[in-house]
């Protein structure tokens, strides 16, 4: 357990859903331009670079190309795309087809995502159901299972590369209540456990800091849809 841990949260670089709210793309990929904004936190965040013990991502295509792009030289640092961690409980929130992840079968087919160690996927990770369900339980329990894995583990310095709504529920916190930070494309904002309650089974964490965003903002499904509810859109 290392309680004390700075956690290097990143979010995914601009992907084909984001630029014409085209949430029905499955599985969306980053754009051209979001590849570019991955690839440009390297110059953007060398120290985190070279201080980064562990890289997690969650394994829909864009945050895995994300981790790719935005989080090389670390990456080799560290051994390889083989020592990344895949963590499917990192997935998006929605069950829309943007936010629903590809087949283990499918990812270890294309050359660009075998590299990676796929092992984690379970057959139903991407059924949005039961604890992968986008109901306001399993979220909550989904994002405090990501918090207490981030605390188990004893490095110092952990990336997660993640998306907008599950990153929100991830930082929610007692004392402000849900997280509503428009989290912008390809940005990186660190994070600690919150000492007042590391101890308890939520395991609470606080902002450090922003770090960088090499893209603008893009909405979320979720922000789509509370955009339409309130007419907006």
């Amino acid at each position: 357990m290392a309680p004390n841990s700075r956690l290097i949260l990143t979010r995914h670089a601009q992907a084909e859903h984001n630029v014409d709210l085209d949430y029905s793309i499955p599985d969306a990929p980053l754009t051209p331009l979001g590849k570019k904004q991955a690839a440009s936190l390297s110059r953007l965040i060398p120290d985190l670079q070279q201080e980064a013990d562990l890289i997690i991502s969650s394994p829909l295509r864009r945050t895995l190309q994300t981790t790719t792009l935005g989080w090389a030289p670390a990456i080799e640092r560290l051994g390889g795309p083989r020592k990344v961690v895949c963590m499917p409980q990192a997935q998006e929130c929605n069950n829309l087809p943007c936010d629903t992840g590809s087949s283990r079968e499918a990812l270890e087919a294309d050359p660009e995502f075998a590299i990676y160690d796929l092992s984690p996927l379970t057959p139903d990770w991407n059924s949005k159901q039961g604890f992968w369900a986008p109901t306001e339980e399993a979220l909550r329990n989904r994002a405090r299972w990501v918090r207490k894995f981030l605390l188990d583990r004893p490095e110092k310095n952990i990336v997660l590369v993640a998306h907008g709504d599950i990153l929100r529920r991830i930082t929610v916190h007692p004392k402000t209540g849900p997280s509503s930070y428009p989290w912008k494309n390809a940005e990186v904002r660190i994070f600690e456990f919150d000492p007042q309650y590391v101890d308890t089974e939520e395991c609470f964490l606080y902002q450090k800091e922003n770090v960088a965003a090499a893209g603008g903002y893009g909405p979320t499904s979720t922000e789509l849809e509370i955009e339409q509810a309130l007419g907006r859109l």
